[in-house]
């Protein structure tokens, strides 16, 4: 059963920094690509970043290039998303998705963990 946990969000301020985690398990984690996304309530969902599953390349959307990181430790079974300079259009539930599509449609994703940016 694939198991996708995050963990690392919480309140900072505007200009910090956090580094979000997830914690993969159920599946051949080193085979696969990885996908961070966010959501607002009551919104679609929006692609932030993704790794393939070698780790390069990476891509990431056009809102947090150059300020976000994506990386994945495989001796962990673990995706990280790296954020800097967080502004106030940051904050969401941010999760993370099996594969490398836009979307988490259809596939295994994380409940996600929230992101407060306010000074």
């Amino acid at each position: 059963q694939v198991q996708l946990v995050e963990s690392g969000g919480g309140l900072v301020q505007p200009g910090g920094s956090l580094k979000l985690s997830c914690a993969a398990s159920g599946f051949t984690f080193q085979y696969y690509g990885m996908t961070w996304l966010r959501q607002t309530p009551g919104k679609d969902g929006e692609w932030v970043a993704t790794i393939n599953n070698a780790g390069r390349p990476t891509s990431y959307a056009d809102a947090v290039k150059g300020r976000f990181t994506i990386s994945k430790d495989k001796s962990k079974n673990a995706l990280f998303l790296e954020m800097s300079v967080l502004t106030p259009d940051d904050p969401d539930v941010y999760y993370c998705a099996q594969g490398c599509s836009t979307t988490a449609t259809g596939r295994p994703r994380g409940q996600g963990t929230q992101v407060t940016v306010s000074a």
